[in-house]
């Protein structure tokens, strides 16, 4: 009989994802390395399983001389050398659709907490100050909302802003998903740098969902601040970098927007501390997927693409 194919697992997934695993056969090891263990321990497993916390490095590829899988239980894949594992023809899988649901509705919580200030209303609160009068927010109501990147969070996102009565704009590179736009009801801008900047200037709230790639890097920056409308909110709960905090930080200063809202950073944690000190600045610590929902969902569908994978090539887990 043949040896079982190997599973190290770094970081936490489902419990039902594991057991799922250990059901088809395979041999499933479980727990958190650093750097310098993984790469010690990667040479005897056929498979790794990370969520955003493991560095799946050139080094860590170069070192897994059985490794066949690299699965990402999650939407992203910048913390994989894609291109160093694409050179060894070691896979690289994901599970995208995972968190779509639980980074919508982060989205809206942004929204919410800045249009109503519910941040600042909770410390103040806490802090012995009554300041209602200070505190006069706006509605979602009848405002404009500006997706950028209409992809499968993009559509959640555009889904829930109907129920607010709030009018969308869509703007995306690929025309496949301006027409999935147009099914739901939502203007599509357009695809180029002209449509981009069409929606920047007609947006009260702004919310990214792009991933990070060179051309997406600080697709933020000066130039667009000064087109937003004055008071406009941002949110990012994509990848931090595509935002350009030093702009953003004098943009926020000086009165060109009203607010952000982030869950990512250009570095995380987070060092700008004059940014998220800012009292209309709502941050959260990279939880967009950080759902029982999302997570539990991200590993039974990583599960299941191993699973597959292993099917297709004639055997299960041994």
């Amino acid at each position: 009989m043949s040896a079982k194919i190997k599973i190290l697992v770094t970081d936490p997934i489902s419990d039902v994802a594991i057991q799922t695993l250990v059901k088809e056969g395979f041999d499933v090891t479980a727990k958190e390395l650093g750097s310098d263990d993984l790469l010690k321990s990667i040479k005897d497993y056929d498979v790794l399983v990370v969520r955003s916390r493991t560095k799946v490095t050139k080094e860590v590829i170069n070192a897994g001389s059985k490794l066949r899988i690299v699965a990402r239980a999650g939407v992203g894949l910048d913390n994989i050398d894609v291109n160093a594992a694409k050179a060894k023809n070691i896979s690289v899988i994901n599970s995208p659709e995972a968190p779509s649901v639980s980074v919508a509705e982060l989205v809206f919580g942004f929204m919410l907490s800045i249009a109503r200030s519910i941040s600042l209303a909770d410390a103040s609160l806490k802090n012995g100050k009554w300041i209602k009068q200070t505190l006069e927010g706006f509605e979602l109501r009848n405002k404009t909302l500006g997706i950028v990147g209409f992809g499968r969070i993009g559509r959640e996102v555009a889904k829930r802003a109907s129920s607010f009565e709030m009018r969308v704009l869509a703007f995306d590179t690929m025309p496949q998903s301006l027409t999935d736009a147009k099914k739901l009801g939502v203007e599509a801008v357009g695809t180029d740098r002209m449509a981009f900047e069409k929606l920047i200037r007609n947006s009260d709230f702004i919310t990214i969902h792009v991933p990070s790639l060179p051309e997406t890097h600080h697709m933020v920056g000066q130039k667009e601040f000064s087109l937003m409308k004055r008071g406009a909110v941002l949110i990012n709960a994509a990848r931090g970098g595509i935002i350009e905090e030093s702009s953003l930080l004098n943009a926020l200063k000086e009165g060109k927007i009203g607010g952000v809202g982030l869950d990512v950073f250009e570095e995380e944690p987070p060092k700008n501390i004059d940014l998220i000190k800012l009292l209309n600045v709502v941050c959260t610590p990279h939880i967009g997927a950080q759902t029982k929902e999302a997570q539990e969902l991200a590993g039974n569908m990583i599960a299941g693409k191993i699973v597959e994978a292993f099917k297709k090539e004639g055997h299960k887990g041994r």
